[in-house]
């Protein structure tokens, strides 16, 4: 059920107030304060709507309060039998008061759960969350064989639990074992201040042995024959928090000049409790060492000082070594590190993700793999494409094979050099994938890019519905040239019947022809009074003004001048024009 809204529970009407509260009761009850006004004024309200007035409460009302019999007073407990211990399963925590009226329900033995010396492994597990709240006087009658038998399966639980669950159960357990234990010579301590008996490869046959013994005593009693000879098997028990620390510890004392690399490589995620400074004097010399560190998935500080250090020794990167890193790890070496990296690992540490690397050690990165790989394999190149030059994305989109570049890596690329790509060049570089670059339109990288792009070349070459920075540019009036290799003159020749040309302000492409123009010998000019008109002939290319009279012409064309055309075999050079 969604967790309970915090409504004013006076607008909680009478006609619904129960299947309200039964809501209420089925909700997140620990997102109020425990002990607040809203969570006792919804217990009041949930015991009014139900006609409870005594602390006895009748199944059907347990049913409805839930969870809301957690806030109760402890001598509803006992009023309202064994009808609550279910309720009390939904409670994540009970006071003292709670957890002593519970313990007497339980010792009456009028429960269906029986007589505890009567309990079994079944009987345990079915009491469920009841069992934390049972006491040291319920326990000492269940048998030990079941005690202990409930202790191990919490244990086969440890594996899954992080580091605080175990230190919150651990206080169960050894409970669950504390009339056993006692019985043990517990008083008397050995020479080194042990007991109650050293910790040798026999007790390590047992999964709940560390039980027996305090943070302390477990510090005392390791052995030195255990911690040389059986540290991996000792490091496979789901010890609590306060036990690895008596472990480390001892590991300290056995091996004050350095714990040796051949116990390192046991380590796994147990190193994650040395300091930087501890890591910085471990001697880790090869790749096998420092890869089985790394697997231990300690936190950043950690990871790099042990790969400083093994830097520091000598060691050299293998492929395995840079896969087992990964790529963040590698982004945290310094640049000159990065710089001695071998070209031909670059062919064997796989799809590394280089994200988090600054643009230089991309850049650093993507030389070596380059100087390995070439430019022609964009599957090897693809993790390091973050640090390729504009020239070498090109070289990838002018290939024979097709790129269809994913999203992730076009966005990974650098944004420098993206701004120098063309839309034919990302068009080829994405491929099929094209499409995916609509629905990235708004990522800072495609934005930049976009503001440079005309909208004429995104709608004619893309064609996908993005918006660019600049419009389409204006189709030019005159052109500088007739032919593709022809003089780009901003005046034409003056004479009788050519006109000035006034320069253009931008250049402008030369007009296509056809293949027969380009044969004749001679140009001819054009003149007409037609407004705006292009008037070619079926022998020679035409250039057409504007026709307003630009300032600076030498020879204006009258107004009541008829449309004529001259042809002039004379002039061989003088360029076709059309004026209005």
């Amino acid at each position: 059920p969604p967790p309970l809204a915090p409504h004013s529970l006076s607008e909680v009407r009478g006609g619904t107030c129960g299947e309200f509260y039964a809501r209420a009761s089925r909700g997140n009850l620990d997102l109020l304060p425990w002990g607040s006004a809203q969570r006792r004024g919804l217990l009041r309200g949930a015991l009014g709507c139900l006609g409870v007035r005594s602390s006895r409460l009748h199944p059907e009302q347990l049913r409805s309060l839930g969870a809301l019999v957690c806030d109760m007073e402890p001598q509803t407990i006992p009023a309202s039998g064994p009808s609550i211990l279910e309720n009390l399963k939904l409670c994540p925590t009970l006071t003292r008061p709670q957890r002593d009226a519970l313990n007497a329900l339980l010792l009456a033995g009028g429960t269906s759960y029986g007589a505890p010396s009567c309990w079994d492994l079944q009987t345990l597990q079915d009491l469920g969350p009841l069992v934390m709240a049972l006491n040291q006087t319920t326990l000492s009658l269940v048998a030990k064989a079941e005690r202990e038998a409930l202790a191990r399966s919490i244990v086969a639980t440890y594996s899954s639990r992080g580091l605080a669950q175990r230190e919150k159960s651990l206080t169960l357990l050894r409970t669950l074992v504390a009339p056993s234990a006692s019985s043990d010579a517990r008083v008397k301590r050995n020479a080194d201040g042990c007991s109650p008996k050293p910790i040798t490869a026999s007790t390590l046959s047992d999964p709940i042995f560390f039980i027996y013994y305090t943070p302390r005593e477990f510090e005392l009693c390791l052995t030195e024959e255990v911690l040389k000879s059986d540290l991996e098997l000792l490091l496979e028990f789901p010890l609590p928090g306060s036990y690895l620390g008596a472990l480390k510890n001892r590991l300290e004392q056995v091996y004050p000049s350095g714990i040796p690399e051949e116990q390192l490589r046991l380590l796994g995620s147990f190193s994650c409790l040395f300091s930087v400074e501890e890591i910085s004097r471990w001697p880790v010399q090869s790749n096998e060492t420092l890869s089985a560190l790394l697997a231990g998935g300690c936190g950043a500080p950690q990871a790099q000082e042990m790969i400083r250090r093994f830097l520091e020794l000598g060691g050299a990167f293998a492929g395995p070594l840079l896969r087992r890193m990964g790529g963040e790890k590698l982004c945290g070496l310094p640049e000159e590190e990065l710089q001695r990296l071998p070209a031909a690992l670059m062919g064997v540490v796989g799809q590394l993700n280089i994200s988090s690397c600054s643009p230089a050690k991309k850049t650093l990165l993507y030389r070596t793999a380059r100087a390995h790989l070439g430019t022609s394999g964009y599957c090897w190149l693809r993790p390091f494409l973050g640090g390729a030059p504009a020239e070498d994305l090109k070289a990838l989109a002018e290939g024979e094979e097709p790129v269809n570049m994913d999203m992730e890596t076009f966005l990974s690329l650098n944004p420098e050099e993206l701004q120098k790509l063309s839309v034919l060049d990302v068009k080829n570089l994405l491929g099929t994938n094209l499409p995916a670059l609509k629905a990235a339109e708004n990522e800072p990288l495609v934005v930049l890019w976009l503001e440079k792009q005309s909208q004429r070349d995104l709608d004619c070459i893309l064609g996908i519905g993005l918006r660019g920075g600049t419009s389409t540019p204006p189709h030019p009036t005159v052109s500088a040239s007739s032919t593709p290799n022809g003089p780009k003159p901003s005046t034409l020749p003056t004479g009788p019947t050519a006109p000035a040309v006034s320069p253009s302000t931008e250049p402008s492409p030369p007009l296509h022809t056809t293949a027969s123009s380009t044969h004749q010998p001679s140009p001819a000019v054009v003149t007409h009074s037609a407004p705006s008109t292009l008037v070619p002939t079926s022998s020679t290319p035409t250039v057409s003004t504007s026709p307003s009279v630009p300032a600076g012409t030498t020879h204006p064309i009258p107004p009541t001048h008829s449309t004529t055309t001259t042809s002039t075999s004379s002039a061989p050079s003088t360029p076709t024009v059309s004026t209005s």
